[in-house]
């Protein structure tokens, strides 16, 4: 075997997830999929690949730019390979489940592939799990999603977490009312997202103070919250702050432990949002263990609607089993090629995993440790190596 064969080179954010890996990372997704179950979110499972028209509407706009496209050979129609499964299921409640009486709660569970990867994600193929509430405006729905998400994550063992706000629509109002000069836009938006209130102050004009004082109320949810109440608001900016001010009443109410932050400049990853915004972190990384927010479900199947109001959730796999400890050791017992059936049946539902040699084997004990088992059937029962 050649030095290439032996490593199987793969593209870049690609890689293989080999033995108890794999398996440690189907169980977090399934425990996930099964929280998310036991308090209402019904799974659905929609196409690794769909029709690019379809795919990249609505909320599928959003990742437009990291979506590998393919040619359909059977229909001659462009097609993309999903960076995202929130447009998909939006597509499914405005479609196939366009009758199903509202709120809905859908989750879902599989991957996704990205054109290119991100200095704090280089991963390209990322394994998501999620859910989504569709058809109520409610601040009780955004509350739900974001305990439900800590919840989830915490459940799994995960410690230190806590919840960045944000609300994307609240700088673009701001700017409108204003009436910033569309070459203007730009610029300052790019100011905000580097934290650069001077140059904030320079080139947003007779928005400058306004976006100065809400980039300084940055901070713990409280502290920020006192800080926005001083901040004379135009009447939609002032509309979402007191929003977000409820969503928080009723996180807190749901879940008192939970440590807020806000950052009400804050858009990039929320672009396609139209309202409150949330990621969760934990102490001692800097990935996103869940991103989520409010949306609209529009698509090109609605003809031009606006969609339905919804909010949701994103959690990322790779990033919460990378705090978690490893699967520990399992229970891997080989038998003899002539073991009865009903015996191995009977160690299974004990929780063995059984291993049958596929010939006769002289020393059990050295062919299990050379398999990598953790016991061999004697005429006792099992062993240990």
């Amino acid at each position: 075997m050649t030095e290439l064969e032996r490593n199987a080179l793969l593209p870049a954010g690609l890689r293989d997830v080999l033995p108890n890996d794999a398996a440690f990372e189907a169980e977090i997704v399934e425990r996930l999929v099964a929280f998310l179950a036991a308090r209402g979110y019904d799974r659905v499972k929609p196409p690794l690949i769909e029709f690019e028209d379809g795919l990249l509407s609505g909320a599928g706009v959003a990742v437009a730019p990291q979506t590998f496209r393919l040619m359909d050979p059977v229909s001659q129609r462009m097609m993309g390979l999903r960076a995202d499964i929130t447009p998909q299921i939006a597509r499914i409640a405005g479609s196939r489940l366009a009758r199903t009486p509202r709120p809905l709660r859908l989750s879902y569970a599989g991957e996704v592939l990205r054109v290119r990867g991100s200095q704090l994600r280089p991963e390209r193929q990322i394994v998501q799990v999620g859910a989504e509430l569709i058809g109520s405006a409610a601040p009780t729905a955004d509350a739900e999603i974001i305990v439900m998400a800590v919840e989830a994550i915490a459940e799994l063992g995960v410690g230190g977490l806590s919840v960045d706000l944000t609300v994307p629509r609240l700088v673009p109002s701001i700017i409108s009312q204003f009436e910033l000069p569309e070459k203007d836009r730009a610029s300052v938006r790019a100011a905000l997202d580097r934290k650069d209130s001077g140059s904030v102050s320079m080139q947003a004009g007779p928005a400058a103070a306004t976006l100065c004082a809400l980039l300084a109320a940055t901070g713990p949810v409280d502290d920020a919250l006192a800080k926005m109440d001083e901040i004379e608001l135009p009447d939609q900016a002032a509309a979402e702050r007191a929003r977000v001010a409820v969503v928080v009443d009723l996180v807190r109410r749901l879940s008192p432990d939970i440590k807020l932050t806000l950052d009400p400049v804050e858009h990039r990853g929320f672009e396609y949002h139209t309202g409150i915004g949330f990621t969760v972190f934990a102490t001692g990384t800097s990935s996103e263990l869940a991103t989520g927010g409010r949306y609209r479900t529009r698509h090109i199947e609605m003809e031009g609607a606006e969609g339905e109001r919804a909010t949701g959730v994103t959690l990322y796999v790779d990033a919460i089993l990378s705090l978690l400890p490893q699967a520990g050791a399992q229970r891997r017992l080989l038998v003899s090629h002539d073991a009865a059936p009903s015996a191995l049946s009977a160690l299974r539902k004990k929780g063995w995993i059984t291993v049958m040699a596929l010939e006769p084997v002289k020393q059990l004990a050295a062919e299990a440790k050379r398999l990598g088992c953790s016991h061999f059937l004697a005429e006792t029962g099992p062993e240990p190596i």
